[in-house]
């Protein structure tokens, strides 16, 4: 901390918003474009030159989300390591599915297979939580389409009320509004992601009175 540090009236007492903290929340807000670049990119190309390759854009997709995860800034703690749970057991989901088929055929064996949905969902479900948590804290429209058009699409897929083409199309846009997401948050003040940090504190300080 130095003095230059922006000082704030938090609910449970003064914090200050340290040059740590601004590096983490611009790194969250890159790995959030990372991400929707990653997802958008991938579907496109697997629609128009095949899932051969397009199987690679999992690559930043998996590791920017995760590190989202790493550096978002959620009070409660058991929300956040549900969703960091969430996204191991997506990635160990798309393991198992490459590991089945061939990272080569993992695509199309997504598409021709829905069920194999049940396995890589989760990961989709921690996306949706981060957008989840961008709507409940900034009422973004873009949060709230990310939030809705994933569960919509998958479960859709899953249930078999909607076919690929659909839902491909809802996961596309849902991947485009976090591109747009990502982007508006570059302009806002990083203390804005941080939250109020004394509430960090209290509920830190909680847990310990709990636990001696």
């Amino acid at each position: 901390m130095t003095t230059a540090d922006p000082q704030f009236d938090g609910m449970y007492g003064p914090f200050t918003i340290t040059s740590t903290d601004r590096e983490e929340v611009q790194r969250y807000r890159i790995c959030l474009l990372v991400s929707g670049i990653s997802l958008s990119a991938g579907l496109l190309q697997w629609w128009l030159v095949g899932g051969h390759w397009a199987w690679l854009w999992l690559l930043p997709l998996s590791i920017s989300l995760g590190l989202a995860l790493q550096w978002i800034h959620i009070y409660l703690r058991p929300l956040h390591h549900a969703l960091q749970l969430f996204w191991l057991l997506g990635c160990l989901g798309w393991l198992v599915l490459m590991l089945q088929t061939s990272a080569h055929e993992a695509l199309d064996t997504l598409a021709s297979q829905p069920r194999w949905l049940l396995a890589i969902g989760p990961m989709f479900a921690a996306l949706t939580g981060i957008g989840f948590k961008e709507f409940f804290c900034f009422r973004r429209p873009e949060a709230v389409g990310l939030t809705l058009l994933l569960p919509v699409a998958l479960l859709g897929r899953l249930l078999g009320l909607i076919g690929n083409g659909p839902c491909g199309m809802l996961v596309l846009v849902a991947g485009l509004l976090l591109v747009v997401l990502a982007v508006r948050k570059f302009g806002m003040e990083a203390a804005a992601d941080v939250g109020d940090k004394s509430v960090f504190a209290y509920l830190d300080a909680q847990r310990e009175v709990g636990g001696s």
